[in-house]
């Protein structure tokens, strides 16, 4: 059998069959899902003694968690290392426990089942085969950029070499998960499975027919080689640079230079992983996305304190943002009544639910059982069986409240009432109703499928049964719930409008709005300020202005109203301050040179991060960190900074 014998061990369970096969099944102790800690590695590391001298037919590596096979490297470690040569080192230990795997004389598969990740993805890689469970739970993908940095245990180098130059570092620089059979397509699944029963069984059988994957084609294999790679090196520096700055994003740039001058050199590739990676590792940027990662992960268990299933919704106001929130709900897989005055208002709102079932769901059975989970309802009768009723109509104190009076008798005992209100104080819609402690603000943000961010607003007679009710529903429709104090403007509202209306200030006194937006994307942002006032809505904005502004700002406000008596709403209506063509700005390239741009820039900010401090000192959300997570899922607020009181704390250091 071996000289070594087969150990016992915390994160691993081993088996070697009377088939000689060993089986690996990786089962991390004390966690919830498999990822790959120095631990883990340092026992399949001792693995690899018995593996090497054993008389091996094969090697599965295989999971026992239910849910995943491995969702990538334990990020929580990233931040012990005390220098780039550090991290580098342990890069380099993890390239020779792979290696060792790779080069096992015996067959290797990997039988994957949901999440495999980046280093997940890469062990799978360093095996021959890959078999996969063909389920929605599958996916396989690198999201390294992600969090500043890029694949470093072989996965830059073995994902080109399997799927060829040109798909693979898309991949790695998209950070985009694939579906199993998508994975398939591309060839990093070799083979796949519809029942988990066979994955076991086909993982055995491509050991005895001692299958090995077929690699890319002839042609993608071109694309790793001389001159081909140098013209795509050009193309995705110049694709990658329309998305993300190099100064505040280097990770991905870093990579295709990587592949570029190194990917005909196997050993200078693993060297440069090392190399670059462990520097990135302990770069701000790579530190503050994994702070942003954190953030995350915290806002995601905002949701689950509460068992509140959520089968069916109202949605009360077919406009923009209502009809947005109904489609979305339905994408999520609850059936909505969309109510308005009358079918025609509510016919747009159908037309891009429709447009949105075929973006997202593809398949024709689902598109068909999504529209038909969408049901136009003039009358209101889903009210009584609503699980969640959201109004969503116009900005006017008074008609909310008399809409409060007409349902409020006709909802289920259990039922949320909550209002998507953009800046009213709940103390002041609630007043009229029987049990004003029982409404709470939802407010979502415009696009409705594209803005992770849900303000679950409470005012000083909510109870936090309801509250904690909207966090679990906003949860189920893979919104992030964010715990907020009514007062005008909530958080995000409040934190832009000064924003907003210095940008409209600096328009007004004739910087071209190109210059503008171009200085704030130089600082980070996703999108200028003057763009972003035309996608939230020019009518919003002028709420937001009469409701919030401070100072003198009538100005402003002709210059909107303008705009709004002109039926120039922005976005929604293919004019704004910019005129909209198939959902994209007509904007002039404009760049900025980097003294202007960045006093601009300067200029900018300053009101956006003085109102975050206001905010802070209020305690409109629970901490810091929450407000830090509220503001870049909020309003897309620079990532690379890790929040913007997190930007704050270090430009005083």
């Amino acid at each position: 059998m071996s000289n070594q014998e087969l150990k016992q061990y915390s994160h691993w369970r081993t088996e070697h069959d009377n088939s000689g096969i060993l089986w690996l099944t990786i089962d991390r102790e004390g966690e919830s899902t498999n990822s790959l800690s120095e631990a883990v590695l340092a026992e399949l590391d001792d693995i690899m003694n018995y593996a090497e001298s054993a008389h091996l037919e094969g090697l599965v590596v295989q999971s026992g968690k239910p849910g995943s096979f491995i969702v990538g490297a334990d990020i929580r470690e990233f931040s012990d290392f005390d220098s780039a040569e550090e991290a580098a080192a342990k890069i380099s230990k993890g390239h020779e426990i792979f290696a060792r795997l790779e080069n096992l004389k015996c067959r290797t598969v990997a039988a994957v089942h949901g999440f495999c990740l980046g280093g997940g993805l890469e062990l799978a890689l360093a095996c021959d085969y890959i078999v996969a469970l063909n389920v929605p739970e599958t996916r396989v993908g690198f999201p390294e950029v992600k969090l500043g940095i890029f694949p470093g245990l072989g996965g830059t180098t073995r994902l080109t070499e399997k799927v060829g130059g040109l798909k693979g570092m898309e991949l790695m620089l998209t950070g985009r998960m694939l579906r199993a059979p998508a994975a398939r397509g591309v060839g990093i699944i070799d083979e796949l499975v519809d029942e988990f029963g066979s994955l076991k069984w086909t993982a055995r059988r491509a050991i005895v027919k001692k299958r090995k994957s077929r690699g890319p084609s002839a042609m993608a294999k071109l694309t790793n080689l001389q001159p081909a790679r140098k013209a795509i090196a050009a193309m995705l520096r110049k694709k990658t640079a329309e998305k993300a700055n190099p100064q505040h994003y280097p990770a991905p740039f870093e990579m295709i230079d990587l592949w570029e001058q190194h990917r005909d050199n196997r050993k200078r590739m693993f060297e440069g992983e090392a190399t670059r990676v462990g520097r990135l590792m302990l770069s701000p940027t790579a530190t503050n996305l994994r702070r942003v990662f954190f953030l995350t992960e915290r806002m995601k268990e905002l949701g689950k304190s509460e068992d509140f299933p959520v089968k069916r919704v109202h949605v009360i106001g077919a406009g923009v943002m209502g009809g947005d929130i109904a489609a979305w709900c339905v994408v999520q897989g609850m059936e909505v009544t969309l109510q308005d005055r009358e079918l025609k208002y509510i016919e747009p709102a159908l037309k891009r639910a429709k447009a949105l079932f075929k973006k997202r769901l593809r398949q024709k059975p689902a598109i068909s059982a999504a529209v038909s989970r969408l049901i136009p309802d003039v009358e209101g009768n889903g009210v009584a069986r609503a699980d969640v009723i959201i109004e969503a109509i116009y900005e006017n104190a008074d008609a909310k409240r008399e809409l409060y009076a007409s349902i409020e008798p006709r909802m289920a005992p259990h039922a949320v009432l909550a209002t998507n209100t953009s800046a009213l104080p709940l103390e002041e819609l609630s007043k009229d109703l029987q049990s004003p402690e029982r409404l709470i603000g939802l407010h979502f943000f415009n696009p409705v499928a594209k803005m992770p961010l849900v303000e679950v607003v409470y005012g000083s007679n909510t109870e936090d049964h309801w509250t904690i009710k909207g966090a679990a529903f906003c949860s189920q429709i893979n919104r992030f719930p964010l715990r907020t104090k009514s007062s005008p403007g909530f958080l995000v509202n409040r934190v832009l409008a000064p924003y907003l209306m210095e940008a409209i200030t600096m328009y007004m006194e004739g910087i071209d709005k190109e210059i503008i937006d171009a200085a704030a994307i130089r600082f980070g942002m996703p999108m200028g300020p003057i763009e972003l006032a035309d996608v939230v809505g020019l009518d919003v904005c002028m709420n937001v202005a009469e409701t919030l502004a401070k100072g003198d700002v009538e100005a402003h406000r002709t210059l909107l109203q303008g705009k709004i008596d002109d039926k120039k709403l922005g976005k929604k209506t293919g004019e704004g301050f910019y005129v909209w063509d198939r959902g994209r700005a007509d904007r002039k390239p404009a760049t900025v040179d980097n003294a202007y741009g960045d006093t601009l820039a300067k200029r900018l900010m300053k009101p956006f991060l003085n109102e975050c401090k206001a905010v802070s000192a209020d305690g409109i959300v629970e901490d810091d960190d929450l407000l830090d997570a509220g503001i870049i899922f909020g309003t897309g607020f620079a990532p690379f900074t890790g929040g913007p009181m997190n930007y704050l704390a270090n430009q005083e250091k």
